[in-house]
């Protein structure tokens, strides 16, 4: 009303903070509040694959069998799902199909070997890869696990088992053990 009639009102301008003092904005709210819930780092689950079989008496008495070369097996219940673990002695099966088996290596050792194309095509369930964990950790001589799994795949090393060489000979050698077989001693 009092104001000269050719001008326009000036308009106020929003304050916006330069991008120094946003960034020291943000760090004092992380140092007072911490992450927003879009900022947090969602961190995988770490499961000890094995874990259940490692101390269960039946597997036990399995691989004791699997290392005196003898026969033995058991039933699990995943899922609902009733399945067989068994060895001969000289491999170990999952409802019948073979996912390890030992070459003899000498009078004394073994070598272990991993089935690459059943550990593949079983590599979804649950009980199986605790299983290879669980007979990769029974064997202490053998180290640490050379494989990994990650996304519902086994990995070796940077490369899935799917991408390994495919055709004869292509298992996977997992090392040599030690075993307790009974040795044959030749007639006189």
């Amino acid at each position: 009303m009092t104001e000269p009639a050719g001008k326009t009102p000036k308009k106020i301008k929003d304050y916006k903070p330069t991008p120094e003092q946003r960034q020291a904005n943000m760090r004092y709210n992380q140092m007072m509040y911490g992450p927003t819930e879009g900022e947090l780092k969602h961190t995988p689950r770490k499961v000890d694959y094995g874990a259940p079989y490692l101390k269960h008496a039946k597997f036990l008495a399995l691989m004791t069998a699997f290392k005196r070369g003898a026969a033995s097996s058991f039933d699990i219940n995943a899922n609902g799902t009733l399945s067989a673990i068994a060895t001969d002695g000289s491999q170990i099966t999952f409802n019948g199909k073979v996912v390890f088996y030992t070459r003899p290596l000498n009078k004394h050792m073994d070598n272990l070997f991993l089935d690459r194309a059943s550990a593949v095509q079983l590599q979804g369930t649950d009980a199986v890869v605790h299983l290879v964990f669980a007979v990769l950790r029974s064997f202490p001589e053998l180290g640490e696990p050379q494989l990994q799994y990650q996304y519902h795949k086994f990995y070796q090393g940077t490369e899935s088992l799917e991408t390994g060489p495919t055709g004869p000979g292509s298992n996977l050698m997992i090392g040599a053990f030690k075993h307790s077989k009974p040795l044959e001693r030749p007639r006189n």
